[in-house]
């Protein structure tokens, strides 16, 4: 496995819309190995692919309760909503106020190919809802209602 260099503002790749994957090889896993420890490394709670150079639609996230890998993911519901703080590891220093649905429930294939759903709320919907803009082109800055400098 691989540590690699996040991606950080500015660099064209975050404005674009990722690809989705079509079929998951042997360098998906891999991709996803790699995910999980760059953002292990970097301390985040979150990492999709386009924030190390790669335009695919691929997920990672841990808010401490375990790893979670996406592939292709798509909100499919959203319920409520919430205004948090936000960072992201490609603007490491600056952090907004960003309004989210306080509840999501979403589809993603998993490693295997397989259909997962997610029902989730809290700090883990909004993962969910920052890294699938990611794969939209959409960093937390383009949405936020008030961006702050990291103290």
């Amino acid at each position: 496995m691989a540590v690699y260099q996040i991606v950080k503002m500015g660099d064209s790749i975050l404005k674009e819309k990722a690809q989705e994957v079509s079929k998951i090889t042997p360098n998906i896993h891999k991709l996803l190995d790699n995910m999980a420890e760059t953002m292990y490394d970097a301390k985040g709670v979150g990492l999709a692919a386009p924030q190390i150079g790669v335009p695919k639609r691929v997920v990672v996230i841990d808010t401490g309760e375990g790893l979670i890998e996406l592939i292709n993911p798509v909100i499919l519901e959203m319920i409520g909503e919430e205004v948090d703080q936000e960072g992201c590891l490609s603007i490491p220093n600056l952090v907004g106020d960003v309004r989210r649905a306080k509840r999501v429930v979403a589809e993603a294939l998993n490693r295997e190919g397989k259909t997962v759903r997610y029902d989730v709320e809290g700090l883990l919907a909004r993962a969910f809802q920052h890294e699938i803009d990611h794969l939209n082109g959409i960093l937390f800055v383009d949405v936020a209602e008030k961006i702050y400098e990291k103290a």
